[in-house]
């Protein structure tokens, strides 16, 4: 499926590493005009160095005021992807502290919601509607053992995705999520890079497998695109059939 994105301006949070990057250089290989945002610097200059038409923005998302600030800053977009993300080192969720709660939330919720809401205003202020796609996870539709913060932002995000798509659908705004299983990034590899903890998931996963970097940017560049016209709203899972397990 082609897409074409000449003459629109996309917002790319999270734009430095992993699904951010490969999403960025797509959008803009499809014409976009890419703003790509990220706190780190250095990360933000070699993806300039690739991708020489993007705009980069550099902005700490945990800050609210200074991610404001920012974006204020920004002309009105007609796309807008949160794909900035955190997680932290898994423990029981009796033993969960406040503060790695507190940071999972500051980045993968409240971040989002902040975003969106600057966004999301200029957008509806031009009068021609947009696209919003937030990335989520699975664990946000089922919890995974020991990442109980990650998993309660993912799902609080979802609900995002359904509250932003029931008051920005009038004025022809879409949202949507994304919920990947493991993709292959360059820390999605480090992370489950032990054989054994990789393979009860991809054991438990119909196709067998994780999931590649660009199978989860396609999704994404649909929900963005006007092939995807009549769709808002919902939580589209990218995880080889995973969710359909129930075996023990």
């Amino acid at each position: 499926m082609p897409f074409d994105f000449s003459g629109k301006k996309v917002l790319v949070t999270g734009a430095t590493r992993g699904i951010g990057r490969l999403l960025t250089k797509c959008l803009s290989s499809a014409g976009a005009e890419v703003y790509g945002l990220g706190s780190n610097r250095h990360f933000l200059d070699t993806l300039k160095e690739e991708c020489k038409n993007v705009h980069t923005v550099h902005v700490d998302l945990a800050d609210w005021d200074a991610t404001r600030k920012t974006l204020e800053q920004l002309p009105a977009m007609n796309g807008l992807v949160n794909n900035a993300g955190v997680s932290f080192d898994w423990v029981p969720s009796l033993e969960a502290g406040k503060d790695v709660i507190d940071k999972t939330f500051a980045v993968n919720v409240m971040a989002a919601v902040n975003v969106t809401q600057v966004v999301g205003k200029k957008m509806e202020a031009t009068g021609k509607g947009g696209s919003i796609v937030n990335v989520s996870s699975i664990n946000g539709l089922n919890p995974m053992r020991e990442c109980m913060a990650y998993n309660m932002s993912k799902a609080a995000l979802d609900m995002m995705t359904k509250q932003f798509a029931l008051e920005l659908g009038p004025h022809k705004i879409r949202v949507n999520s994304v919920n990947p299983t493991v993709a292959l990034t360059d820390m999605g590899k480090e992370f489950w890079s032990e054989p054994v903890k990789a393979g009860k998931l991809k054991g438990h996963t119909p196709l067998g497998r994780f999931a590649e970097v660009q199978e989860c940017v396609d999704p994404i560049m649909y929900l963005l695109s006007d092939h995807s016209s009549m769709v808002t709203g919902t939580m589209n899972p990218i995880e080889g059939g995973l969710l359909s397990n129930i075996s023990v």
